[in-house]
């Protein structure tokens, strides 16, 4: 059975917190509205509002909650081009590619990647211009990359993500 099929089963990684149903239920609601107040969380989770308070510090704590945030649509903020940039380096060179990308306007995402591409950038810029100043003079110009590739986006969506909430979330016992 596929975790696809029955959302409640979810394997964990091996470095994953340990998350009762009440923690996932928490955190789906958390990601559905992070501006939702612990008093309507609680009420939502069928819990108490120091308990919500106590286990939302807990996970702030732990890192496993790491900040509160605002989802953009970026063409109504002025980022109308977005683009994956794949960039093949020196692999000596992680580290400086990796600072110096922080650096980048425009450059909202990277990661190390295994496979035919060493890193690959998600950049959203005004338009594309922008974009071409980006990866032709200041992606290339970083010490140890050796090419890079770039998709234009036409449209994007979300996914699913992971199914936070089991389904024994909601049968807390209130504490």
């Amino acid at each position: 059975m596929s975790t696809e099929e029955d959302p409640g089963i979810v394997s964990a990684g091996r470095f994953a917190a340990h998350l009762d149903p009440i923690d996932r239920a928490i955190i789906a609601e958390l990601q559905r509205d992070g501006r939702i107040s612990v008093r309507a969380l609680a009420d939502q989770v069928h819990i108490s509002r120091a308990n919500a308070y106590t286990r939302i510090s807990r996970m702030a704590d732990d890192g496993l909650i790491s900040g509160f945030t605002v989802r953009l649509d970026p063409a109504k903020a002025g980022l109308g081009t977005t683009a994956y940039v794949s960039v093949t380096i020196d692999q000596t060179a992680w580290r400086t590619v990796s600072a110096k990308l922080k650096e980048i306007p425009f450059v909202e995402h990277f990661a190390l990647m295994g496979g035919d591409y060493d890193v690959l950038v998600l950049v959203r810029a005004p338009d594309n211009t922008a974009l071409r100043h980006v990866v032709l003079e200041r992606i290339q110009d970083i010490p140890g990359v050796r090419g890079s590739r770039t998709w234009l986006v036409f449209e994007e969506a979300r996914g699913r993500g992971a199914p936070w909430e089991s389904a024994g979330a909601r049968d807390g016992d209130g504490a």
